[in-house]
């Protein structure tokens, strides 16, 4: 009867009044499986409420109790696009915050999420939605690393510079900012007197992108704080 209801708010889109239904379900009867289904509910109504911490806990919570559950794809999904999802708050707003340059620890988060569902639950539901998420936050991430690797060129740490924009190039093949990553690694290591890996890397960029090399040092050295 109890879940009845909270289904029933659920499904009218009364937020606040299923997630009172599914937190009595789920404390009163723990270990049912419509406590299970109660939970999964529970992560919903609480996306949809706007309480994203509560969200993410209770995906947390049902993982970790729960790992072998058949549906805990959606749980890890749910995971990812709450975190995919929270947005700037309104100081960032006003100011024309650039969010490309914000510490992007919930895109990190959201990335792994995304990666268990498409490469644990490569059949789930989800799988598809998940990977187009990753492609952005891949291209989100590798520009938020070329952005420090730019700044550590502008401030003539060269071992930096390269250090950070091999991880871009590493760790997000196919995003466009390994573009400029290559660009980086080619000023710097013509900086360290480092010849051979200059070469070696305009090889690869000449491989892989269009345009002349001898371009790249003056399209990298543009101001720190320009991200494009």
């Amino acid at each position: 009867m109890l879940y009845q209801q909270a289904k029933k708010e659920l499904t009218d889109y009364n937020y606040n009044g299923a997630i009172k239904a599914y937190e009595q379900l789920t404390a009163v009867y723990p270990f049912t499986d419509q406590a299970h289904q109660a939970q999964l509910d529970l992560i919903y109504a609480y996306y949809r409420a706007g309480e994203t911490d509560s969200a993410i806990d209770a995906c947390d919570t049902f993982i970790r109790e729960n790992p072998t559950h058949p549906r805990v794809d959606y749980a890890y999904y749910m995971q990812g696009l709450v975190n995919f999802e929270k947005q700037p708050n309104a100081i960032e707003h006003f100011f024309h915050v650039d969010l490309t340059k914000r510490p992007p620890t919930t895109a990190n988060k959201s990335f792994a999420a995304f990666r268990t569902v498409v490469q644990e639950y490569p059949k789930s539901a989800y799988a598809p939605d998940a990977r187009q998420r990753m492609i952005y936050l891949r291209d989100r991430l590798a520009a938020y690393d070329v952005d420090i690797a730019r700044y550590y060129l502008k401030r003539g740490a060269y071992i930096g510079a390269v250090r950070r924009a091999k991880l871009v190039i590493d760790s997000y093949e196919g995003a466009p900012a390994t573009r400029d990553a290559l660009a980086i690694m080619i000023v710097s290591y013509d900086r360290l007197g480092m010849t051979s890996l200059a070469d070696e890397s305009r090889k690869v960029y000449a491989a892989n992108f269009t345009g002349q090399v001898a371009q790249v040092a003056s399209a990298v050295q543009r101001h720190w704080w320009h991200f494009w």
